[in-house]
């Protein structure tokens, strides 16, 4: 005959293992119910953060500036050199599209010099745009100087 201080432990467990799985069962569905919500959440989050941006880049054709200060920009020269030479226009034209002297871009690309706040921000807003949007501004510039001289 069995032991009878064995089989009454077993029994015990045994039950005990069913009432809990009773009891945790509602909660595990729960939880696994708020997992599916968050990566729901994240999935929209990323969707709209997709969006902003893009719509940031192509609100129409304006560059976005950087807003109080909030942000530290770092100048480098090399990198003012690539970002010219990514949009394909030269030291003059990149200065018109910064409101500078091809002089001040030359000096700034060598580390000569450094470009001010209002000047960095110009830079800044330049960063995300492509060549036929740095083209069609450059011809607006053309155009707007042309109507100057002409009703000189």
């Amino acid at each position: 005959m069995p032991n009878i201080g064995a089989v009454l432990k077993y029994e015990i467990a045994r039950l005990s293992r069913r009432e809990i799985r009773a009891q945790v069962q509602t909660t595990k569905k729960a939880s696994a119910q708020y997992r599916r919500d968050i990566a729901a959440l994240k999935r929209e989050l990323g969707a709209l953060k997709r969006q902003v941006g893009l719509l940031q880049r192509t609100a129409l054709g304006r560059p976005t500036e950087i807003q109080g200060g909030s942000k530290k920009v770092r100048f480098v020269p090399k990198g003012l050199r690539s970002q010219r030479n990514r949009l394909g226009v030269s030291a003059e034209d990149y200065g018109r599209l910064v409101g500078v002297s091809a002089q001040s871009i030359y000096n700034w690309e060598q580390g000569h010099t450094t470009p001010r706040e209002e000047q960095l921000n110009a830079i800044v807003a330049l960063r995300g745009i492509s060549k036929r949007v740095a083209e069609a501004r450059l011809q607006q510039m053309r155009a707007k100087g042309a109507q100057r001289l002409r009703k000189r």
